[in-house]
């Protein structure tokens, strides 16, 4: 995948894993298709009251597929149901000022969303439903109304871990492990 185009879904700092997706979720197994549907529709559930929705209650989808965030996103529990939870929503990638390095770490291994850095606040130059352009080979994100481009921090050797699906996907893409099989 090399350019995500999509609405925004902008949080601001410290946005926890409780946020992404509340612990009482947490019985769903992601490798069971029904429920990781689920999972998906309960993405973001903990966000304060009054919070624009990231996911359509019709659908159980997000319109949202990238997320621009703070500082600090994804601290907490290390839970891997966090990016698995925005993966199943539909978002593709977060893009955040820095991460907490085991929400980092379970989007890497489980290939749901790009964790791209930027070196700037995005948080102010977009609102949840402008419509960005993400580059994931040329890292930048560009504001659609405007054309106004910000460089992101290069994701070096995890992009193809990611692009693969995560680590156990890459790993048999490149012949470290063998195919499954069913």
């Amino acid at each position: 995948m090399s350019k995500i185009r999509a609405k925004v879904y902008v949080v601001g700092d410290n946005i926890d894993t409780d946020n992404i997706i509340p612990a009482q979720y947490l019985n769903l197994v992601p490798t069971i298709p029904a429920e990781y549907e689920k999972l998906g529709s309960y993405a973001m559930a903990g966000m304060p009251d009054g919070t624009t929705p990231f996911v359509d209650k019709k659908t159980g989808k997000t319109p949202y597929g990238i997320m621009i965030a703070g500082k600090n996103f994804g601290c907490g529990s290390s839970r891997e149901h966090a990016p698995v939870a925005l993966g199943a929503a539909g978002c593709k990638a977060v893009v955040a000022e820095y991460y907490a390095r085991i929400f980092f770490r379970n989007s890497v291994a489980t290939g749901e969303v790009y964790p791209f850095e930027t070196a700037v606040p995005l948080v102010s130059e977009f609102k949840t439903g402008d419509e960005a352009e993400l580059d994931t080979e040329a890292q930048t994100l560009v504001r659609v109304s405007d054309g106004k481009t910000f460089r992101l921090k290069d994701l070096g050797a995890v992009a193809p871990v990611v692009e693969a699906g995560g680590m156990f996907a890459y790993a048999r893409k490149v012949g470290m492990i063998s195919e499954r099989k069913n």
